[in-house]
């Protein structure tokens, strides 16, 4: 039996997202990237109604991306997002971005990513400005979701 997954997040490349060589430029990449975690957030009960009732959220603490493939003006773009862990006030995810045929179109079985990015958060209470532990309904729908990393997750970033 496989484990629930989280519906990709979309998004089309928009004409003021294109830099100056003609391909999406590297702060959108991480716009795109940073919509796919608001997405993961409401869909695992860290949505508005969480964050006012609450007065928590998840903070990205460190995170690593690689550009991998140049992204044109109006592409459809599909995010993969992968919960990696879940523990006490820590969460690891990814997200892998692909270029679709169509807005509701999936990548196929062999696409490669344009895109990666790994993230650490951090669970964070706003008012007392300090990092506190996942309620237990949180940590666990987090946990459901949690897959092995890709391939990719953990590398750092070597010197030539």
């Amino acid at each position: 039996m496989s484990r629930p997954r989280l519906p990709l997040f979309r998004e089309t490349v928009r004409p003021e997202w294109i830099d100056y060589n003609g391909h999406l430029s590297e702060a959108f990449y991480v716009l795109v990237f940073g919509f796919a975690t608001d997405t993961l957030m409401e869909r695992t009960g860290m949505d508005a109604a969480y964050r006012k009732s609450t007065g928590c959220s998840m903070y990205t603490v460190e995170s690593h991306v690689r550009y991998l493939r140049d992204v044109p003006e109006e592409a459809q773009l599909a995010v993969l997002t992968r919960m990696l862990g879940a523990v006490g006030k820590k969460a690891r995810f990814t997200h892998e971005m692909y270029v679709v045929t169509g807005p509701q179109a999936e990548p196929e079985a062999d696409a490669v990513p344009v895109a990666t990015i790994e993230l650490l958060a951090l669970h964070v209470d706003q008012e007392a400005g300090r990092a506190t532990p996942f309620p237990d309904a949180v940590r666990e729908r987090l946990t459901e979701l949690t897959e092995q990393p890709p391939g990719w997750a953990g590398r750092s970033i070597t010197a030539p």
